[in-house]
């Protein structure tokens, strides 16, 4: 038996890279397929890229493996499609990073299949892979819960940060790393032949353990408000695992010798079972009788933050997972055929996976099997920590030759001989550390308003999940429009960035940071609406969420209060259901009924000619009206051209007593909703 040997630190790095690259390719990928059929509000024909995904299928006729200047040429297109993507329009960026997501998926299997010298491809595989988390973590803790290199194609920061990452890759790669280069070694014993669904199943593993990190810990501001957690506490925490992680598996630990197979199954249970108990612990059961509401969720329990907290610790088990794994494949190996036969199994369940993610928030969309998806949420991380943990029984523990009694070999040797790099732990805890303090330093510190004046600058924006009218994300234009106004008060809608279909972008944290404003997310995206936020420059004070009867997609509002001027104003925002449905708007009005200093924004999806506008105004004032009594916006020039004042639906409602300097709709083309500005004074 081959004595553990450690692999090279800057070989380490490059892996961490390329599995970094990856997570951001497919990112993009996914989040590209989505904003096209945001803008058609239909089921896109570009969705059929995603069989880019099944490139491995490439492998099946093959009648070898291929070389290693075919690895190193997948590398290079992984790395040039990175250089690529961010300077691309959507349907282009699509394409590109597709084809860099296809790339990587085909260099995988062959990889993991051609590494003989097994304590070495191990470590590659689990320090790789926990490198490439940390930069994820590092570079969402810049960017205020956005990866600089995934913010658009108008943003100068995406092009350069995603062009560097993959020159510093390449310079990496002109080192010539084993990895890539070296000819298998030729082992001690013989490598019995392995069966199609052996390869499957290990196959799903990784494909499962990839899956889960997509999803949620390589964008802990995902995490973060699922739970409505502290961003700084999952930060320091998934910090602190992965650390751990290296030091629990380094070259001096006593520890690792502990970790035994009935050992690793627990740690994957418990692992599975807390993460599937903190999503149902946030998940809204909502009753199914109109009358019932408007309905505040009832709040979690105190002790919902143990799983939450557990969940966060344990997950560096997926890594210890996919190294695993990837170890019985490249002890088997499989032939070429098989092994791109499993892997394109194992891709269809990656697609499964991302589909099933997606249907949880937009089950309204899809046709028959939509709605079965609805308040679905944890189920879907159930079927990936499932398919994560079954493939463990396919690990043989004892290694033995074809025909032969299974030497005794400790049952805990393939986990023991992961060996991390030197100063390893401390390169994953530096990381970290740079992480925590750069999300300190990034977080927003509003400043006391310098005047108070009897006045309010108010705005809402439906911000179509970052993207403009022509489905380009374009974070930094909403970002100047905003700025641009100063206003006091803002009303996000369709802001629930935070899942794979919005890039795991945290784009309310986003604005909040750089507008130096006080936020409040609104509905967790566990609960599966679109997203509605508040944002101020004052204090936001006892900010709750409540939801709305839906038969489609669900709908939620915020309502809180603010004080300026020595006066408390309750302040709402929302987002009604397509074609605004009365039932909706009551709940919404029966909620502002008794309440004085109202300021109600939002988009209401109803027109001035609809029944909900007209039930809404017998109660408030349409601030626009205030400023504009014949219902006709004075000069007309590019901010409002094209705007017809009878098709409006975002509206910003007041109480009497309160006047309008100013109103105005902003109909560029950052997103496809006018911004609706006022000034309010009383």
């Amino acid at each position: 038996m081959q004595t553990p040997r450690k692999p090279p630190l800057a070989e380490t790095l490059l892996v961490g890279l390329l599995f970094l690259i990856f997570f951001q390719l497919l990112t993009d990928f996914i989040a590209a397929i989505y904003a096209l059929g945001l803008i058609g509000v239909d089921i896109p024909p570009e969705i059929a890229s995603a069989l880019l995904l099944f490139s491995p299928v490439i492998l099946v006729f093959l009648r070898k493996p291929p070389g290693r200047r075919a690895l190193v040429v997948l590398v290079l297109l992984v790395l040039l499609c990175r250089g690529m993507d961010p300077l691309l329009p959507t349907r282009e960026r699509m394409l590109v990073a597709g084809l860099g997501v296809g790339s990587f998926l085909v260099l995988l299997p062959l990889w993991v299949a051609r590494q003989r010298r097994l304590e070495q491809s191990s470590g590659l595989l689990a320090f790789g892979l926990a490198f490439g988390l940390t930069l994820a973590v590092l570079l969402r803790a810049a960017g205020s819960g956005v990866d600089p290199s995934t913010a658009g194609s108008s943003s100068l920061v995406a092009g350069a940060v995603s062009v560097g990452l993959a020159l510093l890759a390449g310079v990496l790669l002109v080192r010539r790393p084993a990895f890539l280069t070296e000819s298998p070694a030729v082992r001690d014993e013989p490598s019995p032949a392995g069966s199609f669904w052996r390869t499957a199943g290990l196959a799903i593993g990784l494909m499962a353990a990839l899956a889960l990190l997509y999803f949620a810990f390589a964008a802990p501001n995902v995490i973060a408000r699922w739970a409505e957690a502290e961003y700084l506490l999952v930060l320091a925490l998934i910090s602190a695992a992965l650390a751990a992680f290296a030091v629990l598996f380094g070259e001096r630990s006593p520890w690792r010798f502990l970790l035994t197979p009935g050992v690793l199954l627990a740690w994957n249970l418990l692992f599975v079972l807390c993460l599937v108990l903190t999503l149902g612990l946030h998940q809204v059961r909502f009753p199914p009788a109109p009358a019932a509401y408007p309905f505040y969720a009832p709040p979690a329990p105190a002790w919902r933050m143990v799983p939450f907290v557990f969940a966060l610790l344990l997950f560096p088990v997926v890594l210890v997972d996919f190294a695993l794994f990837g170890r019985e494949i490249a002890r088997m190996p499989p032939s070429s055929r098989r092994l791109g036969a499993g892997f394109t199994l194992a891709s269809l369940f990656l697609l499964l996976l991302i589909f099933a993610r997606v249907f949880t928030t937009v089950y309204d969309y899809i046709p028959v099997a939509g709605p079965a998806f609805r308040d679905r949420f944890g189920l879907v991380y159930l079927a990936a920590g499932l398919g994560m943990v079954l493939p463990l029984g396919l690990i043989r523990w004892k290694r033995g030759g074809v025909g032969e009694t299974a030497s005794p070999v400790s049952a805990a040797a393939p986990v023991q001989s992961i060996l991390s790099p030197t100063l390893f732990p401390l390169v994953l805890a530096a990381a970290g550390a740079a992480a925590v303090l750069l999300a300190a330093v990034t977080a927003p510190r509003p400043a006391a308003p310098s005047s108070e004046e009897s006045r309010l600058r108010v705005l809402t924006y439906n911000i179509q999940q970052g993207y403009d009218a022509l489905g380009q994300k374009n974070y930094t234009g909403q970002l100047e429009l905003i700025r641009q106004l100063n206003v006091d008060i803002l009303g996000l809608q369709e802001s629930d960035t935070n899942r794979i279909a919005g890039s795991n972008d945290d784009l309310v944290r986003y604005l909040a940071d750089h507008l130096e404003m006080y936020s409040y997310y609104g509905p967790s995206p566990v609960a599966g609406t679109f997203g509605i936020a508040l944002l101020s420059r004052v204090p936001i004070e006892n900010p709750r969420t409540f939801f709305m009867y839906s038969r489609g997609e669900q709908t939620a509002a915020i309502l809180a209060q603010v004080t300026k001027a020595g006066r408390t104003f309750n302040v709402l925002v929302t987002h009604l259901g397509n074609g605004g449905p009365l039932v909706q708007q009551e709940a919404v009005l029966k909620e502002l009924m008794d309440k004085q200093d109202v300021i109600a924004m939002g988009d209401f999806n109803f027109t001035p000619d609809e029944a909900p506008y007209l039930r809404t105004v017998d109660l408030l004032a349409d601030a626009w009206l205030l400023r504009w009594p014949g219902g006709v916006q004075e000069g007309d020039g590019e901010d409002n051209a094209g705007f017809d004042p009878a098709r409006r639906i975002d509206h910003i409602f007041v109480s009497p007593g309160i006047s309008a300097r100013e109103a105005r709709y902003l109909t560029g083309p950052e997103s496809d909703h006018p911004a609706l500005f006022v000034e309010l004074a009383w």
